[in-house]
């Protein structure tokens, strides 16, 4: 009889154990903005899965009504994404790099809404219609009309639709403001894309048009305005970037004209110029450098710049110089289109659009290998990622290619979705879960064991 309270004390002890664990796991799933802490698309826990299917390793999966290529964002046990539902027919898109994707402005209504989901379950806890008409303007095939992520400060959840509006909530749906935005004429009609940002009290938007672009600082409790700078500027989707660094905090805002950087206050730092055609790309930072990236396919500039701190003025590069006194190095034909880089232990990794990978120092811009072919990868738009020691790139197909870190280029293993499950978005990190969204679904992966 002892032997079998023993047993019952240890199954107990485990039980508990386990139940802190996942606890613990819960309340460290923090993904708060587009690619998480910093915009770098990394996190470690060597609970997260390699490998998963459209059956194994899945938590749950949900059907998200209408098409959005907004990212997850996770704060606790809460999921927040944001859809745009079509009353009338919406055409499918086209997988792959393409012309002639210009849609017009629809003529039938679409319901903008924001879900929240629960992160164990996967069940939609509230949802939320901020929106309905006729859209303002078109897209492009691929794109939709919900493709900017929303951001959270683990209070509220911020969810910005460009053309539409900036609408705030808490986390159990309450809205708390919401503003109204113009809509304007964007390239060929391609529509929105660049996400939200916050910093302390403030949320920045970038809005880059073919009408008057401009950077806005909101007060994130009130959703006053807070101050306005016009740019000059055409159509570009990157998401702004803020860089606290060793002298001073600024904004970021990458674009076809000119990257600029901007004070907490509005005030232009810096300035860049020899950018690629279309700006998509997101900056991060690490070690002290900040990266740039523009690569419009078929513009004769692709850049990368790693940017030191304390710039002021023009840093811009005269034809055959690859660095100045704030320039650590740059290399004019490297950047990708779509993807974002991606720095993981002390290498970065550019994914191109077509299927390519390539890999350099962060330090210095040498290249460690140049663009290798990823067998039967096709296209690609989501942005890499990486964790324990792995970088995972997700293709349009749903189908993940994870491969090793480090200097030599080595497919380990695909992990496919379903046929239907068409993927632009990039995937949220949440503790030990990986959250996929499809053109269908959100998929929660976690290692079922």
């Amino acid at each position: 009889m002892s032997d079998y309270k023993s047993i019952d004390k240890f199954c107990l002890i485990l039980l508990v154990f386990v139940g802190s664990n996942l606890q613990g796991q819960e309340h460290r799933a923090r993904w708060p903005q587009w690619r998480g802490p910093g915009h770098r698309g990394i996190a470690e826990n060597p609970a997260l899965p390699s490998r998963w299917s459209a059956t194994k390793n899945v938590a749950w999966k949900t059907d998200i009504p209408g098409r959005g290529w907004a990212s997850p964002i996770v704060w606790g046990n809460r999921v927040f994404i944001t859809t745009a539902v079509n009353e009338g027919k919406t055409e499918k898109p086209k997988k792959g790099l393409y012309f002639g994707g210009n849609r017009p402005k629809p003529t039938t209504v679409v319901h903008w809404r924001v879900l929240c989901l629960d992160l164990k379950s996967g069940k939609i806890v509230w949802q939320k219609e901020v929106h309905k008409g006729k859209p303002q303007g078109g897209r492009h095939l691929k794109n939709s009309f919900a493709s900017e992520t929303p951001v959270t400060d683990g209070e509220r959840v911020y969810c910005y639709f460009g053309n539409v509006g900036v609408y705030c909530f808490d986390f159990n749906g309450k809205p708390i403001w919401s503003k109204k935005l113009k809509a304007h004429r964007t390239r060929y009609g391609w529509g929105t894309a660049a996400s939200p940002v916050l910093h302390e009290d403030r949320l920045f938007l970038v809005n880059d048009n073919e009408d008057e672009s401009y950077l806005l600082a909101l007060d994130k409790k009130t959703g006053e305005e807070i101050w306005r700078v016009q740019r000059n500027e055409k159509s570009n989707w990157s998401t702004p970037f803020i860089w606290k660094n060793d002298k001073r905090t600024e904004i970021v805002t990458p674009g076809t004209g000119k990257t600029r950087s901007y004070s907490l206050e509005g005030k232009l730092l810096w300035w860049l110029k020899r950018m690629s055609s279309i700006t998509i790309a997101t900056p991060y930072a690490r070690n002290g450098l900040l990266y740039v990236s523009s690569g419009y396919v078929l513009s004769p500039l692709r850049p990368i710049y790693a940017i030191r701190s304390g710039a002021s003025g023009d840093l811009t590069l005269p034809n055959g110089k690859t660095k100045n006194k704030w320039i650590a190095w740059s290399d004019s034909k490297t950047a990708p289109y779509n993807p974002s880089t991606l720095i993981y232990r002390n290498r970065l990794y550019v994914l191109y659009d077509r299927g390519f990978l390539a890999t350099f120092d962060p330090e210095t811009g040498e290249s460690v290998f140049r663009k290798k072919r990823i067998p039967k990868g096709r296209a690609f738009t989501s942005s890499p990622w990486a964790y324990n020691g792995k970088i995972f790139c997700l293709n349009e197909d749903g189908v993940t290619f994870v491969m090793p870190a480090g200097d030599k280029f080595q497919i380990l293993h695909t992990n496919a979705l379903a046929e239907d499950d068409m993927c632009l978005a990039t995937p949220a990190i949440a503790g030990d879960r990986l959250l996929i969204r499809t053109a269908k679904r959100i998929y929660c992966i976690q290692n079922r064991n």
